[in-house]
């Protein structure tokens, strides 16, 4: 294997035709700390390859983020509790560029886009979509405030990664994460059809920049999955979310879909794509 590639790659890249591999169900595309909590369990029984865990426990894992939007995308990363901060927090992603991060085994947290930011080092910025409310490029510690399209991973759990792409906090710009170079399921995942064509109105924000959640939106209990509908028994899949999982099948549509939305990989590298394409 390449060591060079032992560091997990996320390209962050946008997508206008994002297709399944292999004919699998990958359709079109498309913090504040994200309000919904998916109900993962990752301890998942794996075995994987030795020579690929034990490179990855001494080189980390590499993050490539890719922009190929028409406009700039400034990506947040936000690392969840008991992970290291990477070398950045938020960052200027202009059209057609890409930029690198390291992160040690172990490492857990999620990514996002934000759009339209306007930041003029007065710490007083914001942003059209997905803003953490820093006022900078920097989100320092502060998640997505949604509507947001999410991807979210965890390196190296029993010996595998577990990743996946989120629209329970809703949707603002299509993603996708893809691997390479790694073991097991490894399928690409995201959402690249453009959802904000398609938002209904009542889940619709300002001109049609992002779509809410129903969750987000009604703030009801069986659409958030909590209280008297806090589990996969009671919770069920609303006319909402059928709609986001019909355009975005491998992406989370609430927070109890799990079985087709949480993909697993070990020893790869990861490429997240805002507004991706990729071949048949």
């Amino acid at each position: 294997m390449n060591t060079n590639k032992e560091k997990l790659v996320i390209e962050v890249v946008g997508a206008h035709n994002l297709m399944p591999k292999d004919g699998e169900g990958l359709s079109s595309p498309f913090v504040r700390e994200p309000e919904h909590k998916h109900k993962h369990n990752y301890n998942h029984n794996y075995t994987a390859t030795t020579t690929n865990k034990a490179l990855h426990c001494v080189l980390g894992t590499t993050f490539t983020f890719v922009n190929k939007c028409d406009n700039t995308v400034w990506p947040g990363i936000l690392a969840n509790a008991g992970s290291p901060r990477l070398d950045s927090t938020g960052f200027e992603l202009p059209k057609d560029s890409s930029r690198t991060f390291q992160a040690p085994t172990g490492w857990s947290g999620r990514f996002w886009g934000r759009t339209g930011c306007n930041f003029d080092g007065s710490e007083s910025g914001s942003c059209s979509t997905a803003d953490c409310g820093s006022g900078q490029a920097e989100c320092n510690g502060a998640g997505a405030t949604p509507p947001a399209t999410l991807a979210e991973i965890t390196l190296g759990s029993g010996g595998q990664d577990f990743y996946d792409v989120s629209l329970v906090d809703g949707y603002n710009l299509p993603m996708i994460v893809e691997t390479s170079g790694g073991s097991g399921m490894c399928a690409t995942t995201g959402c690249v059809t453009d959802l904000n064509l398609q938002c209904p109105a009542e889940l619709r924000v300002g001109d049609g920049e992002a779509c809410k959640s129903a969750c987000e939106a009604f703030g009801s209990p069986e659409y958030c999955c909590k209280d008297a509908f806090n589990s996969p028994a009671a919770c069920k899949p609303s006319v909402y979310s059928e709609m986001f999982k019909s355009a975005c099948p491998r992406s989370y549509s609430y927070a109890y879909d799990d079985p087709t939305s949480t993909f697993t990989c070990s020893g790869a590298d990861y490429t997240v794509t805002f507004c991706p394409s990729m071949p048949r």
